[in-house]
């Protein structure tokens, strides 16, 4: 099992900000004396309907949820193999990749006072990941069944052989384990447990107020000894990126992730006193932003028009202008800083409008009245601010072809449930996450088959066998060699198709009061459990 990688895209986007950020210090931990109690107030730009991290791996729902509910083992620094245990203390998988056993961490309680058992972690894999996890039931497709033979033991028993590379970098981000007292017998997909979340985690969920806040607060009964720091943690519901650094400066939130402070601003606010600037803690996830594209519609269903909207895009000036360079341009649907998988061959379809407007014409459709060949919908995921000002930036460089694109612009429920229950949708722009192996969180984008209402998953139709192929054989090798050899093959094969189009792969900033301790301090940290977070004292 090899470490999380940690790639050159990150390196220099943390140069960049240093340079830009009046060169802040690299502060992986601090050293300063911590003072127990507290809350801490975060900005918050969204208010995902379903927090249950079993269900939906999204960052939006780690955000709050993994303070809340525990996966099995954690992203680390400082381990050997990248892995620090949570709810399990140790894993060790079959020579033959059929098994995996993990020993259980003894002495942990639900919030509601339950014991957490091996029972608990066997309905989590086999009735929530399996069944309702959006990247889940790819993962873990070929689990059949968890034996638990005593309450600390769980021992995964796979149909096929399944890649130990590929379960140890699921851990952190794909086993949530959720309460079976509490799930079993109910309607998994509406249980109230999926909003008023019950883990066994450092904090314990209190209140939610739409569009105000969420609160949680200190579990007096965490298994880890003098954790929590903090007494309490409130995400507080600020849209508006500029409302984020607003509130820093005015002392109103403490911290602010997931580059809420506009990258526009960075300069201004490191230069603020009382305030910090880090680049580091999202090692982990690598986001990508894509153009998703409806293959059910007519037009987009024809290769040359795909291609077109692909040689429409100039990613160089995406990068430039709206990630002011905190981002690296994308061919391929396996990022750059994967030195493993990401194929470097891969061609892809650069910044060419004569190439775009001469597949236009030779598909059939010519300019019209006006300079318009046809009309689209386009969504752009409310996620980031990014991903809005990539859709006005989309439509202007579409309209240069002669596309005319409608903007449609919703709230995060309405927006994923247009894109991936509804379908209703031409083009969307979107943000997966990469999280260090393809078969995670990439495959999924590609697969055919998927049923309706899967958040962050192939909703738009695109359909090749040979594609599925190299997606089922790549998730049963255990041999490493053939599984970079497929993965390979499936970039260049989605690429050329231009399933969808990948256009930059981007990282993020946090900024927080310098009274704020241990930030970013691990390579998931704005969605790992900040149990060790707190203030100076």
């Amino acid at each position: 099992m090899t470490q999380m990688p940690e790639g050159p895209m990150n390196a220099p986007t943390r140069r960049r900000l240093l340079a830009g950020a009046a060169a802040l210090p690299f502060l992986p931990r601090q050293a300063l004396a911590q003072k127990r109690g507290g809350r801490l107030t975060v900005a918050a730009d969204s208010e995902p309907p379903n927090l249950n991290p079993a269900i939906i791996a999204s960052n939006g729902v780690f955000f709050v949820a993994s303070k809340v509910i525990e996966p099995l083992a954690e992203a680390d620094y400082r381990a050997k193999d990248g892995l620090a245990p949570r709810l399990a203390t140790s894993w060790e998988g079959a020579a033959d990749g059929r098994s995996l056993t993990f020993t259980l961490r003894q002495g942990v309680t639900w919030h509601d006072g339950k014991p957490f058992s091996s029972a608990d972690v066997a309905f989590s894999a086999l009735e929530v990941w399996k069944k309702h996890g959006n990247l889940g039931r790819a993962v873990f497709r070929e689990l059949e069944a968890v034996e638990t033979p005593d309450a600390h033991t769980a021992i995964f028993r796979f149909a096929v052989p399944t890649p130990a590379q590929l379960i140890r970098n699921a851990l952190p981000a794909l086993t949530a384990v959720v309460p079976k007292h509490l799930y079993e017998g109910t309607d998994i997909m509406r249980n109230p447990a999926n909003q008023k979340l019950v883990g066994t985690g450092p904090f314990r969920f209190a209140e939610w107020r739409p569009g105000e806040y969420t609160r949680l607060v200190r579990n007096p009964t965490y298994w880890e000894p003098n954790r929590p720091q903090l007494d309490e943690i409130v995400y507080r519901v600020l849209p508006d990126r500029a409302a984020a650094a607003n509130a820093l400066e005015a002392e109103e939130i403490q911290l602010a992730a997931f580059s809420a402070v506009p990258l526009a601003d960075l300069d201004r606010i490191a230069k603020v006193p009382g305030l910090k600037v880090y680049s580091n803690g999202y090692e982990g996830l690598t986001y990508q932003l894509v153009v998703e594209i409806n293959h059910r519609r007519k037009e987009l269903s024809d290769v040359r028009v795909r291609r077109a909207i692909a040689h429409a895009i100039d990613r160089d000036f995406v990068v430039r202008a709206i990630f002011r360079g905190f981002a690296a341009t994308s061919q391929g649907p396996v990022p750059k800083n994967d030195r493993v998988f990401h194929a470097t061959d891969v061609a892809g379809h650069g910044f060419n409008p004569q190439r775009a407007n001469q597949l236009l014409d030779e598909a059939g459709y010519p300019r019209g009245e006006g300079g318009i060949r046809f009309r689209l919908r386009l969504l752009p995921a409310p996620f980031f601010n990014e991903t809005r000002q990539f859709g006005d930036y989309l439509r202007q460089a579409l309209a240069a072809v002669g596309i005319d694109a409608t903007i449609v612009s919703n709230d995060t429920p309405a927006h994923l449930r247009a894109v991936y229950t509804d379908r209703a949708f031409d083009i969307t722009v979107a943000s997966p996450v990469y999280r260090g192996d393809p078969a995670i969180s990439t495959t999924i984008l590609f697969q055919s088959g998927l049923p309706a209402g899967v958040p962050f998953a192939n909703q738009y139709g695109y359909e090749n066998p040979e594609v599925d192929a190299l997606i089922k054989q790549a998730a049963a090798t255990t041999d490493d060699a053939e599984r970079v050899r497929l993965y390979r093959a499936f970039q260049k094969q989605v690429t050329d198709d231009v399933a969808l189009v990948n256009v930059a792969e981007f990282s993020f900033i946090t900024v927080a009061r310098d009274t704020v301790l241990n930030v970013s301090n691990n390579p998931r940290w704005a969605v790992s459990n900040w149990a060790d977070t707190g203030f100076t004292a």
